[in-house]
């Protein structure tokens, strides 16, 4: 199926690059902390760090979906015959898939006005930009309510897809 080859690797590259980002973030708290004690001031590591955090947790979210791995508590839903655990799992994907859709849908406008209008975090000598976090936030949730959708049909018809896996 096209459309899944697609979203599997968008959603594999933006995990690496996620990831990449990760370790570049360690590099930068890590910088921050040296410099500190050899009482150098390396100013903006606050809002880097905020901004990081929102673009790489949305840049691996749609990962997290396709390969099975978001959190879930089915403590409950194993006691159930199989027949209500599919539907009960079927019922989760919606409404995953519908928080996250949603989540996109009200994520764009900021996105776009953030842009727009230059939006920095922080005051001083580094003002980082904010509309690259605002940005991954719309295609993260974008990618991860596709692969709600998608895991929903596979899982409504019983349909076969590859199991992604890094």
């Amino acid at each position: 199926m096209f459309l899944v080859r697609m979203t599997d690797r968008l959603t594999k590259f933006l995990m690496i690059v996620g990831a990449l980002w990760a370790f570049g973030l360690c590099l930068v708290a890590l910088t921050d902390i040296v410099l500190r004690a050899a009482n150098i001031p390396f100013s903006g590591t606050k809002e880097i760090v905020a901004n990081s955090v929102v673009i790489i947790v949305f840049m691996q979210v749609g990962f997290a979906v396709r390969s099975g791995s978001m959190l879930r508590a089915d403590f409950l839903v194993i006691m159930f015959p199989a027949g209500v655990q599919r539907v009960l799992h079927v019922l989760a994907l919606l409404l995953g898939a519908a928080f996250f859709l949603f989540l996109l849908w009200s994520s764009v406008e900021p996105a776009m006005r953030s842009y727009v209008r230059g939006e920095f975090d922080g005051a001083g000598a580094l003002q980082v930009p904010v509309w690259p976090a605002r940005w991954a936030i719309v295609v993260g949730a974008g990618l991860a309510g596709i692969n709600y959708v998608l895991l929903t049909l596979v899982e409504a018809f019983g349909l076969r897809i590859e199991r992604m896996d890094l």
